[in-house]
């Protein structure tokens, strides 16, 4: 017997040989105390999300329409505490897909930027149930399910414009920084000026939000692990500080605590309702309801695409077309992920560019997402202090995540002003309308335009038409009288 079957039996023994077999640890190079090292050092720079999904999807009590979930009988932070046990079950869910299916080391959990689009636009902009928000995600799974399962990934990538696809990151990053920035006083509404700094010089929240911020910042630049969720703690200590020395009067700078739950069963399943509810009743709401759909599903696609290639090249899983092998399994992974986290109450769940942290630690199998899935388990035992969480303190993570996403417009061929024209409507429209769907569109319908007007027919194809008339005509129902009354 070699030495190679010697160490190959001495794998095959006992817990560590079972999963170094099934995650195949020899033939990716790697060991269990790697895998597990990444896997904690991954849900360290994401788990900030138990804290700031809850907080974009739970309606906020400052805010005079419905901005998100509001459940009678339940307070603001008893949603909370159920939305941030949805978040990690669907995060935990989605990332043991990844784990066992799919054999990679991405994580997953709702997406920055979707669950904004989910509260800010569907909800409160379009005016539509959340329960039929969550009717749209779970529809946008099964579909994103469906496209997988068929192979149907070339062609969908085929029919959407380059440039608009490299642009919704970084009109994304606009889009939740501003938001987060508004939480956090730092910006304001002004009548003239539309918006302007806010009082941040007098404000307690604004003073302290700039603080954490820059806190975070130094982590964040200084390379630390979970330097994200440490910078909204230390933010949040801070506020709960100056109010127990007395800088400022008590419930300025902390929220009212009325009691937790770990109850879900108000959104649970409420996406059933959602199907037969009267925002579908009409011609208008249908519609809407298809473009709802069509946002979810092409950031969703497009945004774990993306990522899935930028840490499949940071660990070197891409071959020499830089395609990432068996992308279908992850894509899957994500697909199902986004389903039942739609059925259990959260908006869509995407892969986490945080992977690349653990990927980086040497991470190469799907043992890296197990350990992230269950982290995210026993992160239950601690959603009590989400709700204690200031949405000040936790929007700090939506300026830092913007910030980072400027970056994605080095993508872009700026020197073509048929790239340009629709990259930048993209990246312009999305903040200025509040609107991740609107920049979406403005960025399809001129394409085509600036693509015949230069002369380059064979850049346009019979979809983008297709795409950029349909948009064309909901922009049109949207902002005129025509069916003023209905969504």
């Amino acid at each position: 017997m070699g030495l190679k079957d010697i160490n190959s039996n001495q794998q095959g023994s006992g817990i560590t040989g079972l999963l170094a077999d099934y995650f195949g640890f020899e033939e990716h190079g790697t060991d269990l105390g790697t895998e597990v090292m990444a896997g904690i050092t991954t849900f360290l720079t994401m788990s900030y999300i138990v804290v700031v999904n809850p907080s974009l999807l739970a309606d906020s009590p400052d805010i005079p329409i419905q901005d998100g979930i509001k459940i009678a009988g339940y307070s603001y932070d008893q949603t909370m505490a159920m939305l941030a046990v949805v978040t990690i079950i669907a995060a935990a869910v989605a990332t043991l897909t990844m784990a066992f299916y799919a054999n990679r080391p991405f994580a997953q959990a709702p997406g920055l930027g979707l669950n904004a689009f989910f509260a800010f636009t569907v909800v409160g902009t379009l005016g539509i149930s959340w329960q039929t928000a969550l009717a749209a995600v779970v529809v946008e799974g099964i579909l994103f399910i469906l496209l997988t399962a068929i192979g149907a990934r070339k062609y969908i990538i085929r029919l959407f414009p380059d440039p608009v696809k490299f642009a919704v990151g970084t009109g994304i990053g606009l889009f939740l920084a501003i938001i987060g920035l508004e939480a956090m006083h730092v910006v304001a509404a002004d009548s003239s000026t539309l918006v302007t700094l806010g009082p941040v010089a007098t404000d307690p929240v604004a003073v302290v939000s700039v603080v954490g911020l820059f806190i975070t910042f130094a982590l964040y630049a200084r390379g630390i692990p979970g330097s994200i969720i440490i910078g909204i703690g230390l933010t949040t200590l801070i506020g709960y500080a100056s109010e127990w020395f007395g800088l400022v009067a008590p419930g300025t700078l902390t929220p009212t605590m009325t009691g937790a739950t770990y109850d879900i069963t108000p959104v649970a399943g409420a996406f059933v309702s959602g199907l037969g509810a009267h925002d579908l009743a009409s011609v208008s709401g249908l519609f809407s309801f298809g473009l709802i759909v069509f946002t979810f599903f092409f950031v969703d696609f497009f945004d774990t695409a993306g990522t899935l290639v930028g840490v499949g090249q940071v660990g070197g899983f891409l071959d020499e077309e830089g395609n990432l092998p068996d992308v279908d399994k992850p894509l899957m992974a994500d697909a199902i992920g986004t389903t039942v986290g739609g059925m259990l109450g959260t908006s869509t769940v995407t892969t986490y560019i945080e992977s690349a942290a653990g990927v980086e630690e040497g991470g190469r199998t799907g043992m890296t997402a197990l350990v992230i899935g269950v982290l995210f388990l026993l992160s239950l035992a601690f959603v009590p202090l989400a709700t204690a969480v200031p949405q000040y303190a936790s929007h700090i993570a939506l300026v830092v995540i913007g910030v980072v996403m400027l970056g994605n417009v080095v993508d872009i061929a700026w020197d073509d002003i048929t790239n340009t024209v629709p990259a930048g409507m993209t990246i312009l429209v999305m903040p200025f309308t509040y609107s991740i769907a609107y920049g979406i569109a403005a960025g399809i319908v001129s394409y085509p335009i600036v693509k015949l007007a230069a002369g380059k027919r064979e850049d346009i194809r019979p979809g983008h038409w297709m795409l950029a008339a349909a948009f064309v005509v909901y922009f049109f129902v949207r902002t005129s009288d025509l069916l003023k009354g209905n969504v």
